[in-house]
């Protein structure tokens, strides 16, 4: 055999171990996520709340029960998280918002949120129903549709 081949081989054999670790390891992952989200979904309750903050903090500054923190994975407690300063009843609480929802939380407003321990996965609003905000153009969109307005084409 020549070494080019033998190279080749080792190289796939490399590369077919790898996607087997990836795989497993998926689904092993997956597995534990719908566990999480099952556990999210038994314990959640609606609750009228009025948002004072809201921020992307890191966990150590972000004013959580010390508790949390020590439960969180040390490699995710240098990465921020969307923190919810909310009034709850007379207390102010912080809380975790899902990421998904975090754009929609109005600031100085109450609302009705799902909450689940300190996660919040999903929020209503009381009075009217909430909209995501306007996401920023970049300066290379903008640059492209006045060059198209002013060659008469238009916009993609």
């Amino acid at each position: 055999m020549h070494t080019a081949t033998i190279i080749l081989l080792v190289i796939l054999l490399v590369l077919v171990i790898v996607l087997a670790v990836l795989y497993f390891f998926g689904k092993r992952v997956q597995k534990k996520q719908a566990e999480q989200q099952a556990m999210i979904d038994s314990m959640k309750q609606v609750v009228p709340i009025l948002v004072i903050d809201k921020k992307r903090m890191k966990i150590k500054e972000s004013g959580l029960p010390q508790a949390v923190i020590d439960q969180t994975p040390k490699v995710l407690r240098g990465s921020k998280l969307p923190i919810v300063k909310a009034k709850v009843g007379p207390q102010i609480i912080n809380f975790i918002a899902d990421e998904k929802i975090f754009d929609l939380i109005p600031l100085k407003k109450q609302i009705k949120a799902t909450i689940s321990g300190l996660y919040i996965t999903d929020v209503k609003g009381i009075r009217e129903t909430l909209k995501a905000p306007e996401k920023k153009k970049s300066k290379f969109t903008i640059w492209k549709e006045n060059l198209q307005k002013k060659a008469g084409a238009k916009p993609l």
